[in-house]
């Protein structure tokens, strides 16, 4: 009989997989939103973060650059001999003898064009003031001051310019520096005096009318005492039938100016 044989087994069969689904590619970000972010960063303000981050960074470019500028000058004498260090030395030393010497000399010049500058003010100055002076005294320029103003009435018109020449000279006497006659003359050192046909007095040729009105600048109290002086002015005056009249002030204007004469004979001595 033949042999019985079993029926070979029979694997299960395999489970059924499930489908696999294709993998989603990612999509590609939209181009506008991407410019969008990317010119926000370029105009966005910085923060402060950011300042101090880039001021940093500058500091550290500048300490950088001096720091090789500096390894650079030392490197430039590592090399060097020490004869030429000290021809070196010697050269610098001589250029900062030669520097003081020219900043004492500078110094120097600069003291003598002070001392000069300030000479030569005070001799302007001093020519200043006697120009002023002489221009006074010669009557061609206005002055101020302290003086009296003498006013003569004379009703009978009996003064004469010998009596108004006596009180210029009482004043000439006492110290007056400028005088003036009714504000219109100005009496200086070749002033004269005269009578006119008509009664009157001329002064330097130009008719001064009656009351006389002198005014004179000068030491106020002395000038008083030399018009009212027992015998003088005032006694003059009033035997004529006339009055003097003195009055004291702290300032006298005398703007009357002479006009300027060249000396006929005089010349400047040698």
């Amino acid at each position: 009989m033949p042999d019985a044989t079993p029926p070979p087994e029979q694997s299960p069969p395999p489970e059924q997989q499930p489908e696999q689904q294709p993998e989603q590619q990612p999509q590609a970000p939209d181009s506008a939103a991407a410019w969008s972010r990317l010119r926000h960063a370029l105009t966005a303000r910085p923060s402060r973060g950011q300042w101090v981050v880039a001021l940093l960074f500058v500091v550290l470019g500048f300490t950088a650059v001096t720091q090789v500028r500096s390894t650079n000058e030392e490197d430039a004498y590592l090399g060097a001999r020490r004869s030429e260090l000290v021809q070196l030395l010697d050269s610098l030393d001589a250029a900062y003898d030669r520097l003081s010497q020219q900043r004492s000399e500078l110094a120097a010049t600069q003291r003598n064009l002070q001392q000069d500058s300030e000479s030569n003010e005070a001799a302007i100055e001093e020519i200043r003031k006697s120009a002023d002076a002489l221009a006074i005294l010669a009557g061609t320029a206005p002055a101020v001051g302290p003086g009296i103003t003498v006013t003569i009435e004379d009703p009978d018109q009996t003064v004469t310019s010998s009596t108004l020449l006596n009180a210029i000279e009482e004043l000439r006497d006492a110290g007056a520096e400028a005088i003036q006659v009714n504000g219109v003359v100005r009496v200086v050192a070749q002033t004269y005096l005269t009578d006119s046909t008509e009664g009157g007095v001329r002064i330097d040729g130009r008719e001064v009318k009656r009351p006389f009105v002198i005014e004179a600048i000068g030491d106020a109290h002395t000038l008083e005492q030399a018009m009212l002086f027992r015998g003088g002015l005032a006694d003059q005056v009033e035997a004529l039938g006339g009055e003097v009249a003195v009055e004291q002030s702290d300032l006298i204007e005398v703007t009357a100016l002479a006009e300027e004469r060249e000396p006929e004979y005089a010349q400047p001595a040698p």
